[in-house]
């Protein structure tokens, strides 16, 4: 088997406070998700209601992929727990190997790096005219 590669940075410590740019890519790029969205939603939502420490600044639901923005302050979980959890749920809920190992992250350091990745999940359906969702804090 071949073994995961660790895209993380050595030295950062995912459990502190601030804004992280998330994709999570569906296994084998396949379109699990197109009429389950809202499943997909609803998960991330319930994981949002259920974590403390976390809040969901933007995200967007494609047909084999996700794009989430996910706002750490306080949290006692580090970030990839806090994505495995959620590719968990949907992987119970769907009933089905839905995700590929591992997520790309993005630790976003200024408001104008924020601004440009919100703008890219808002034009990011413009490609793939799939199911757009955003959420403010």
């Amino acid at each position: 088997m071949k073994a995961i590669k660790d895209i993380r940075l050595k030295s950062y410590n995912y459990k502190n406070d601030g804004y992280y740019f998330v994709t999570a890519i569906c296994d084998q790029r396949k379109n699990y998700f197109i009429g389950k969205e809202n499943l997909v939603e609803s998960e991330l939502k319930n994981l949002s209601g259920a974590l403390q420490g976390f809040q969901i600044d933007f995200f967007i639901i494609m047909p084999n992929h996700v794009h989430i923005i996910f706002v750490l302050k306080d949290s006692q979980l580090a970030l990839s727990e806090i994505v495995r959890r959620f590719k968990a749920k949907v992987t119970y809920t769907l009933k089905q190997k839905v995700w590929q190992p591992n997520f790309y992250e993005h630790v976003i350091r200024n408001e104008k790096a924020l601004g440009k990745i919100r703008e890219y999940i808002l034009n990011n359906p413009q490609e793939h005219i799939f199911k757009f969702k955003q959420f403010y804090i």
